[in-house]
């Protein structure tokens, strides 16, 4: 299975979670903002499936459903619509 993520950084409050829970998938800029640190959060590049499972528990532990997941990649959504 493929998956692709990004975070909305505009709802994001910097709480930490899904760094806590996918070091290896987010980080954090300068104001402690997430981002998805493989693609500089462009939800563009496969999440490799080793990661899948620190994925799911990030998005599942962000408390204002900042991640956003996808089975294809998000710039697909515009040009394909």
């Amino acid at each position: 299975m493929t998956l692709y993520t990004f975070v909305n950084q505009d709802t994001c409050i910097a709480c930490g979670a899904c760094g806590a829970n996918a070091p290896d998938i987010f980080n954090y800029n300068e104001m402690g903002v997430a981002y998805n640190l493989l693609d500089n959060n462009q939800g563009t590049l496969n999440i490799p499936k080793a990661l899948h499972d620190d994925l799911e528990d990030a998005y599942e532990g962000c408390p204002t459903e900042s991640i956003k997941l996808s089975k294809i990649p998000f710039n697909s959504r515009y040009i394909n619509s």
